[in-house]
């Protein structure tokens, strides 16, 4: 049997705010908005894509799975979502580290890595 990632689902308390935020970071676009779900995605027929559903609290501890991006230029590309509303944090990742932590508009952790070409590098 084949599967795929169909989607991601994410949790929030500003819907129609934090799935714009991550259409800006991504340049993705909303392909399907109701009062308790936004669906966005590069285009309709290209998987996967991330679904925001609307909670009524706040996120309260370290994300358990988080997303990694992977740019042209790291720094850059940081400072650009900053830009758009992120923020650094610290969770124990050290000066060394090849990665950034950034969190979205309400908490929720994720890295920009160094450019990347393969699963594996």
């Amino acid at each position: 049997m084949a599967v795929r990632l169909y989607h991601l689902s994410v949790d929030t308390h500003n819907l129609p705010a934090l799935a714009r935020f991550w259409c800006a970071v991504l340049d993705w676009k909303v392909l399907v908005e109701d009062a308790e779900e936004i669906v966005i995605g590069a285009d309709e027929s290209t998987l996967p894509g991330m679904c925001f559903l609307s909670v009524p609290e706040g996120k309260t501890v370290k994300n358990r799975l988080h997303i990694d991006l992977t740019p042209d230029d790291r720094d850059a590309e940081v400072e650009r979502i900053v830009a758009l509303g992120a923020r650094r944090v610290d969770v124990g990742q050290g000066e060394d580290a090849t990665w950034v932590v950034l969190a979205d508009p309400e908490g929720n952790e994720f890295c920009v890595l160094r450019p990347k070409t393969s699963l594996v590098d």
